[in-house]
């Protein structure tokens, strides 16, 4: 597995662009949320065409502003076979379908639709709520035989994530963490609540402005780490 973020920004940090990332997995490429700056990023960089799979945290706008752009440029720009768009629950599924008809009029001609359990090797984690009240959200654990990587999303509480961790069997973890420095922001963990659970993981904070980093985080930002960068 190899993660490469697009952007490491939460919903008004601009100068770092929307958190998402690329992901390596089982010879496929996913693209894992897609912001309002993620099809910009992904054309600069000459990415786009290396989407096959679309993976959604939830549907705020800096986690899916830019999905439709995406499809689209792929059929009329590049004209190549629509990327599948995988979803953990029937119900998420016609979110995202009533999200898109919205601008495309026609999910279906712009992208598969794949149930996530036919996916091998990827659990989703429910965290309806745990974000912002009402809103379904979710985390994700991508499994090797030999390792794993969790990407949680944007979760205000870590125990649901952390607990289902507990659950699974003994691997080398990698767990990119959404994170806030300000105990007002509720619908993100903040930083000091996620230390009880470094223990046996390998932890990295994102969606966050870096600048505001207090010196007594020892989570390392996904912003400073070069090689975890498109």
């Amino acid at each position: 597995m190899r993660i490469k973020f697009l952007g490491t920004g939460g919903a008004f940090d601009v100068d770092y662009l929307n958190s998402a990332a690329m992901l390596a997995f089982r010879d496929e490429c996913l693209l894992i949320d897609c912001g309002f700056t993620v099809y910009q990023t992904l054309v600069q960089k000459n990415l786009i065409h290396r989407v096959q799979y679309i993976l959604l945290t939830h549907l705020h706008n800096d986690h899916s502003g830019s999905l439709a752009n995406v499809l689209l440029h792929r059929s009329i720009v590049d004209r190549a076979a629509p990327p599948t768009i995988l979803y953990p629950s029937e119900q998420f599924k016609n979110q995202i379908y009533e999200f898109l008809k919205i601008q495309v009029k026609d999910p279906d001609k712009y992208a598969e639709f794949m149930p996530l359990e036919e996916f091998d090797g990827i659990k989703a984690v429910d965290t309806y709520g745990q974000h912002s009240e009402g809103l379904q959200s979710y985390a994700y654990i991508f499994e090797e035989e030999d390792s794993r990587i969790v990407y949680s999303g944007d979760l205000g509480k870590p125990e649901v994530l952390f607990d289902r961790l507990s659950r699974m069997r003994s691997l080398p973890t990698c767990v990119y963490h959404d994170i806030t420095f300000h105990t007002e922001n509720t619908g993100h963990t903040y930083y000091k609540k996620l230390l009880p659970f470094m223990n046996g993981v390998e932890m990295f904070g994102y969606h966050c402005d870096p600048t505001q980093n207090p010196p007594d985080n020892p989570i390392r930002l996904v912003f400073y780490q070069k090689e975890l960068l498109a």
